[in-house]
């Protein structure tokens, strides 16, 4: 199902920020004294894994907050898997990084390191819905951030930007701020500010996400409480399908539900993730891929440190797919692109031909404007993405 390379990615988790944004669910802690033994952890499972993949064409170092490691680790540590594994010279080497950390040094060294994909967390361009998601930057340092990595020589930018904020329920509908100046987020006005500052700015690659709620995040106490109200179900489909136009006029291709990127520029690594692709995972809380098996890190640094130190694998649990999870993995993932699914590439791998066995349903769909069939492709249309994992159920 790949477009163009079966070569495996290699994603590193580093699980440490300054501080908890108040509205994520992916592992991290904030106890940075744990960096040496985590680095030193990370070495050890990647000698574990050497002999996992002949070469891999895409690096993703993700977290928590890579950018919080020092100059010096990263270097190291990017050195270090590179020696370790065969890393294509054409890889796709993404780091992410936070606003506040980008400074001249260190992004002078991750370009001496080979890096030459960032992708940074800005959010959104507004101080208060920063201040409500916890985020610890300013939107003119996200700006700043920006222009420094272009200034570094980086011709690969991504921003990660988020939609469908809570807003007060005591909020007035002309925008008027509450006592603790918590914005009215939910309107579509608020929201394409940030976008059309993040136009400006012509980025390569731009991920607009709807914010969901992860259970236990202080942001979803505050909704359980009442305190804030998410967006309704049609309001989120007026952010996503403006954002799609917005961003389709302004020259970026929607090739998957929440990216956008200039032609060329779509992430080469998580293109593996929805065309079913294998991926290493390295680092607390980390998937893997093979193929067949799905396999995921223990969630907590210091269970992962003390694995590794007695010689044992830091895996929380693993799955071996069956025939018939690894067709709906395929469905859900590729109607999550606009490409879709090769009816071919499909049969051919899942021996299962969709059009013959789904096609009243197939037929409903699409006279409900929600796929298409177009060179061999089963393929949703813009609204079809809006509701992309329902697709998957036919």
């Amino acid at each position: 199902m790949s477009e163009s390379t079966d070569f495996p990615g290699l994603y590193v988790h580093i699980p440490f920020c300054v501080r908890k944004c108040t509205y994520c669910g992916f592992y991290s802690t904030t106890n940075r004294t744990r960096i040496p033994a985590f680095l030193a952890a990370l070495r050890r499972e990647t000698a574990l894994y050497r002999g996992w993949a002949d070469s891999f064409d895409t690096l993703y170092i993700g977290g928590g907050t890579p950018s919080v490691l020092s100059a010096t680790d990263l270097e190291g540590m990017i050195a270090g898997l590179r020696r370790a594994y065969a890393i294509t010279e054409d890889a796709e080497v993404t780091v992410e990084v936070n606003p506040g950390d980008i400074n001249p040094s260190q992004l002078a060294s991750l370009r001496r390191s080979g890096v030459n994909r960032l992708n940074i967390g800005v959010q959104f361009f507004d101080d208060d819905s920063l201040a409500l998601l916890g985020r610890r930057h300013t939107a003119l340092q996200a700006i700043g951030a920006i222009h420094r990595a272009r200034d570094a020589g980086f011709e690969n930018i991504g921003l990660d930007l988020i939609y469908g904020l809570p807003s007060s329920p005591a909020g007035g509908a002309n925008g008027d701020m509450m006592p603790h100046r918590v914005p009215i987020c939910n309107h579509l006005t608020t929201w394409l500010a940030t976008l059309d500052t993040a136009i400006g700015l012509n980025p390569d690659h731009l991920s607009c996400y709807q914010l969901t709620l992860e259970e236990g995040t202080p942001l979803a106490e505050r909704c359980r409480r009442g305190e804030l109200i998410l967006p309704d179900e049609s309001r989120q489909a007026d952010f996503f399908l403006r954002t799609a136009e917005i961003l389709e006029e302004e020259g970026y291709l929607h090739y998957e539900v929440s990216n956008f990127a200039r032609p060329g520029r779509e992430s080469r690594h998580n293109r593996k993730y929805w065309n079913h692709v294998p991926y290493l995972g390295l680092g607390p809380a980390a998937h893997s891929f093979s193929g067949r098996e799905r396999r995921w890190n223990r969630s907590s640094v210091d269970a992962y440190i003390g694995d590794l130190k007695s010689g044992r694998e830091p895996i929380e649990s693993r799955e071996i797919l069956s025939d018939e999870q690894l067709r709906m993995e395929a469905l859900f993932l590729g109607f999550r692109t606009r490409r879709g699914i090769c009816l071919e590439a499909f049969k051919i791998r899942y021996g299962r031909d969709l059009l013959a066995d789904k096609r009243d349903m197939v037929e409903r769909l699409s006279a409900e404007g929600l796929v298409e069939i177009r060179d061999g492709f089963l393929r949703p249309t813009r609204a079809g993405m809006a509701v992309a994992d329902s697709l998957a159920l036919i």
